[in-house]
Parts: C-alpha cells; structure tokens; sequence
C-alpha cells in the first residue's frame, strides 16, 4: 500500500491566533510522492549522545521509565515524538546512531553511508558531502515538500545558509533551530545586590567595605557632552529619550580614576559616586530607583556604568554576601572553553563589536556590503584589552583568570558571583534551586555601546548580534543509503517536510498532544507568546521536567521526549519552563525588541547591509575548503576554538593581555592573523562564496 507524502494529513494547521478555539485541525492535502507504508529508514541521527538518540537509552529508560503520558518505556523503545512521527507517516525506523556529536557521527559513517539512510553532520560537511555527490539533493523535490518551501520562501537566509552549490541551489540538509529570530544570550545579574547598593533616600552606608583596586580601565564612554538613547518606558508601553550628561555629571569611570589617582577609594564612597552620578547624568530620572539604570524596563546603562558597578559590587562583599569576597563578571563554566568564549562574546554586546557572535566563524557584513572577521580588525583587539584592563581590576572572577573549575550554580548557591552573559532559561532556573528569598539572578537589557552601522561617526544604541537563526548542524539524506528505492527517499523527504509544517513544528518542540494541555473539546489551551497563540504543556508535563530534568527544558526534551533534536524548536514550550524571575527580565527584553529600541541582525537580505544575518554556511567549493583548511590557525580546532578542551585567542588576551608569540600589540596582533596565519587568503575565500550566493539569490527573485 502506498502512502501520499502527509506533510501530510496533519499538516494541522493551528491556524495560529486563533488556535485557542480549534485546536488541532487536519488538512487532508494530497502531494505527488508516494511510499509503501511501513518503510524502514535507518536513522543515523540524535543530538550530541547517546541519552539524546530517537531511541531511549539504558541511562536513561533504566528499568524501565513511566512518563507523563502515561506510558512506560525500556531502552531501546523509540521516544514518544518519534512514536508520533512513525504512526503519522507510516515509516518505521531503526537506529544506527553511534551517540557522537553530529560532526563526529558523520565521519563515523563517511566511507559507510550506504549503511544508512540518514545522518547526523555539521552543515559544512553535509554540504561538502552533498556536492560530492554522497547526499541527496533536497532542493531538487522542493516542489513536492510545500512546508518546508514555504519556510525558505518566507526566510531568506535561511535559505542561502542551507545552499550548498550555487551552480544548481543544493540544499543538502535540514536545517536546525534553537528558536528563530529571536534573541539568544543576554546578560544576567544579581539584581537584588543592584537595588542594594544603589536605591533609596540619603547617602549609602556600611559598617566595612574594601577599598576599590588601582584603576587600570580607561573611559569608552564620552566625558563631556551628551549622549541621547532612546529607551522603554518603566510601564512598557512606548519608546523615550533619556539623555546622557556628561557635561553635568562628568564620565563617573573618569571620576573614579582622578580619585584613585588622588589616594584611596572606599567601596562606601564609589557607591556613593555612582548615586551621585546617576541622579545628575540622568537629571534624576531614575529618582530613587537607581538600579533601574541597569535592572529596570528603562535601563540605560553602558560599559562605563558597568565598570563603576562593578567596582562598587567587588568592594562591598560585606553588604552583599557577609564575606570579604565576591566575584564580578563569570562564565558559565570558568574552566570549560566551550563556556569561557562567552566572556568575549559579551566584550562585542560591550564595546559595540561586530562578528563576536556571528553564526559563521567570526564573519559579519559591513555597511560596505564586503564581508569583514572580527579576528582581522584592530577594533576587536582593543575591545579585548579593555576587557583586559577590567580583569586587570579584578572585577572578572579569579576562577575565570585560572581556568579554575567553578560554575553558575556555585556561584549563586555561594553568593559568590555577581553576573555573567548566557541563556536566560537555564540560568535564572538557579532562582528555584539556589537562592533564597530575596534573592534575585535575572536578565538584564543589553547595553548601549557606539556601533559603527554606517551612520556617520556610529550611533549610540542597543544592539545584539545573538539572533538565532539556523545552527550549525542538520540531518541529511545517504544517496547510497536510499539508492534506488524511492520509498525510502520519498520517506525521509516527508519527515522533513512534515517537520515544517504547522503541526510538525508543534511536535518537534513539544512532543506529542499527550503531553500538551487540552479542553474539554479536545483543542489546545494556549498562551500568546511572541504575538501568537501557542499550546501550554500539561501539569503533568511541567512536574515530570522538574522532577527528571531540574526545569532544564531542552535536557527534558531531548532526552525523555525525543524533541528538540533537529528540525524546528519553538521557544514556547521553553518559555513555559522558565522560572517566573527569568520571565520578568526576557519580557523586559522582548519588549524592547519590539519597541525597536534593541537592533538585530535581520533574516534577511537588508538595504544596509550592516544589519544582513551572515549565513550559519557559505557554499565554498571543495578547492577552497581544502585551502582553508590548511589555514590550520583559524580552524575550529586551531587559536580560536570554542570546544570544551581547545584554546581561545580572544579568552587568552582578556586573561593576559597581548602575550601571543611576542606580540605586543593590536597591531602586531592583526598583522599575525592576516598574514601569518592567512586571515587574508580566508576572508577572500569566504567573499568569493558570498558573491556567488548573492548572485543566485537574485536569480531567484528575478
């Protein structure tokens, strides 16, 4: 019996907005692609490892492991999205996953792919792969995937990121999102000792402090003039002009410095300096409320204000936790690169630094339309040494400086840290876990800094470059895996098209509608999030990921829903997790964004293309990928790695300053990585790609 490609029957569309009232909706929409029901696919794919595969684990199913839908499960039981997707589209599946990282599943079955049908792999090997000719090409049958077109259609870039081969548009792979277009890291802070040191009547007062360290930090910020930013009202509901008054106030890092320079400055005083501060730069729009500089829907702080915070958190432990010590800005991990590279990341948010956060390697576009790398440009390396002269003042944790083994959850169980720059949901959990009442770790508006858009001189304002668009890993389709067998090809295309689909997408995030809340009616009970309305996860649901997973959602997903591994993640379900402290600060957030008060890249080809998303790939032949890869500096495993055991360029200089190989300076720095490590040769390499990728996507808009 054959089976029509259902993008399917339950495209379900949710008809979002207005998805409260109908619920679940099937469309029996009929396509060109046929299959025998029950085709086999030999699936070669998962998420990092083996507790994170279609198929559960003996880790995790033990004995057997009875979940909020009411069923029990045993290793080796399919998850229940995958249950979903084998019942909908009539395809079972059989699992060859080996539990590596998609890049090392790939080589895994490299020399093998007839031994599977589809597999894991980063999204430049997928795409080497596919124009050699050993994966299938997805963009040759998008005619009969209306999903999955429709998404490429309505996203530009994605489409460009996933396009392999400029000469015939390839697409090779699938690809993945943690969320889309929206907002990825964001800084967090300890917002009670904000309101500590800075709100109230009078002037601060302590019975101990320490004296604030040597200035070593210099001013980013002006000294005199003004400055004016545009910022959220307290109440949310528009956009304002606060200004900047340096005239009035002077530049309080400067202020700081002349007192230091002077003698001694207690932790009491530099508080009270930066009341002072607040209160005359401001015009006392703040009033009493100081802290909501940095904490509040109104914030407006920068670099400068954040030194001086920084300053006054690092010399009053005795306020803040009782102790003689506290931490300033910390990473995740302080000993695990792959976490540390987020302390550099934040010096771009800092300092106004484009490329820090890109989706591919360290590039971005200028308002020159020509592609830059952020490991090229002189502004890069100075931003680093002013985070650099931070660290020298201690105000970066000394467990980053040595690479010590300390984490979120101790710093905050300890009251040991103050903030540092990551995902909301998984961080402001610790709330739950390992602060007390009236306590506080939430997110924070990122900062204004002076970016250089293409505007004459720069403009002051909020920008991200952590926008999330498609990642660097997908699934693809074995040619010799599928051969000849069309039923097998015809099936793996419909799993990714069924994927795209309304419906699709709902079950790739959420699993299964056993585990969504229902009416009586038997549609969706849902929330509005992001201006649509989304399902809510059943009270069982949301008990079963504290009690197995601690309310870390993507860990509940991928390990006990099957969810979460490829495709397309909504934030909805994540949102819906996320302790109420991190709603409060990623709604300040959002609404910032869309206010317009917070730039971003754009999932789109821009006028300016300053503001142009650099594709998560670009289709660089296989003479260039090989050329590149000698460039052995520049590789992911080579000076500016972000694996967990590699080494960081960018980390090393926050750390030591300008010690690499002798140099000693930006400048001899910027020559090193563009002529003897090649920087130069790769940058034009990755232009030429860019070229040919613009050039084909206005072939298809002619």
């Amino acid at each position: 019996m054959k089976k029509r490609i259902l993008a399917l029957v339950l495209m379900a569309v949710m008809l979002v907005g207005s998805m409260a009232a109908c619920g679940p909706k099937e469309e029996n929409l009929e396509f060109s692609l046929e299959y025998a029901e029950g085709t086999e696919l030999r699936m070669a794919v998962g998420y990092n490892n083996k507790k994170t595969g279609l198929f559960f684990d003996a880790e995790v199913a033990g004995e057997g492991i009875t979940l909020a839908d009411g069923k029990t499960y045993h290793a080796g039981d399919l998850k229940p999205t995958w249950v979903e997707v084998q019942n909908v589209l009539g395809i079972t599946f059989t699992d060859k996953y080996q539990g590596n990282s998609a890049t090392n599943e790939f080589k895994y079955w490299a020399e093998q792919l007839d031994q599977v049908d589809m597999v894991a792999g980063s999204a430049s090997q997928l795409s080497e792969a596919g124009v050699a000719g050993d994966l299938i090409n997805i963009g040759e049958y998008l005619d009969d995937m209306p999903n999955f077109k429709k998404y490429l259609e309505e996203n530009p870039i994605v489409r460009l990121s996933i396009t392999g081969d400029t000469a015939n548009g390839g697409i090779y792979f699938s690809p993945y999102f943690d969320g889309v277009n929206d907002i990825e890291r964001m800084p967090l802070m300890r917002t009670d000792w904000v309101e500590k040191l800075l709100n109230g009547e009078g002037a601060f007062t302590a019975a101990k402090s320490n004296n604030v360290n040597a200035a070593v930090y210099k001013p980013y910020m002006p000294t005199s003039g003004k400055v004016k930013v545009d910022v959220v009202k307290a109440d949310g509901s528009k956009v304002e002009k606060v200004t900047k008054n340096y005239d009035k106030a002077g530049n309080i890092v400067q202020k700081m410095n002349d007192k230091l320079a002077a003698g001694t400055l207690t932790g009491v005083e530099a508080v009270n300096m930066l009341r002072t501060y607040i209160d005359e730069a401001y015009d006392g729009y703040y009033g009493t409320n100081r802290a909501d500089l940095f904490i509040g829907q109104n914030a407006a702080w920068d670099a400068d204000e954040l030194v001086a915070l920084l300053r006054c958190v690092v010399a009053n432990p005795q306020t803040l936790n009782g102790t003689d010590s506290v931490q300033g800005i910390f990473s995740r991990e302080d000993d695990n690169n792959q976490r540390r590279v987020d302390m550099f990341r934040f010096v771009g948010t800092l300092f106004g630094v484009r490329g820090l956060e890109s989706r591919q390697d360290y590039l971005y576009l200028g308002a020159d339309g020509l592609l830059h790398d952020a490991r090229q440009e002189a502004d890069t390396y100075e931003a680093l040494a002013r985070m650099n002269a931070i660290a020298q003042e201690g105000l970066i944790s000394s467990s980053f400086m040595n690479m010590e083994d300390t984490d979120t959850a101790t710093m905050l169980a300890n009251d040991a840290g103050f903030m540092h720059y990551d995902y909301n949901q998984t961080q402001t959990v610790y709330n739950e876990t390992k602060l007390n009442d009236g306590e506080k770790y939430m997110a924070v508006m990122v900062p204004v800094a002076l970016w250089q858009d293409g505007t004459k001189g720069g403009v002051y304002m909020r920008f991200t470059e952590s926008w999330r668009s498609v990642k660097t890993d997908g699934w693809a389709i074995s040619k010799a895996g599928v051969g000849d067998n069309t039923d097998k090809l015809y099936a793996a295309l419909a799993i990714i098209d069924y994927a795209y689909s309304e419906k699709g997408q709902i079950l790739m995030s959420y699993g299964p509608d056993a585990f969504i809340k229902t009416n009586a009616d038997g549609s969706y009970v849902t929330f509005n999030f992001n201006g649509k309305e989304m399902p809510v996860i059943a009270d069982a649901t949301y008990a079963e990921l504290w009690e197995k997973a601690s309310g870390n959602y993507t860990n509940y997903a991928r390990q006990f829903l099957g969810s979460t591994l490829s495709f397309m993640k909504s934030q909805a379900f994540e949102y819906q997790c996320t302790h109420e402290v991190g709603k409060e600060g990623a709604g300040y957030i959002s609404t910032a964004i869309g206010l317009g008060t917070i730039k971003h890249p754009e999932l789109a080809i821009t006028k300016n293309p300053w503001y142009t998303s650099i594709p998560t790939v670009l289709p660089t032949t296989k003479a260039e990928n090989e050329i590149i890869a000698k460039y052995a500096e520049l590789s992911s495993s080579g000076k500016f790695s972000s694996s967990k055991g590699g080494e960081n360029l960018f980390c090393d200089i926050i750390v030591k300053g300008f010690t690499m190989e002798g140099a000693t300076s930006v400048e001899e720095v910027v020559k090193t990585v563009n002529g003897t490590w090649n920087g130069s040769g790769y940058l034009q390499l990755k232009q030429d790609a860019w070229d040919r990728l613009v050039d084909y996507y206005e072939t298809l808009n002619k």
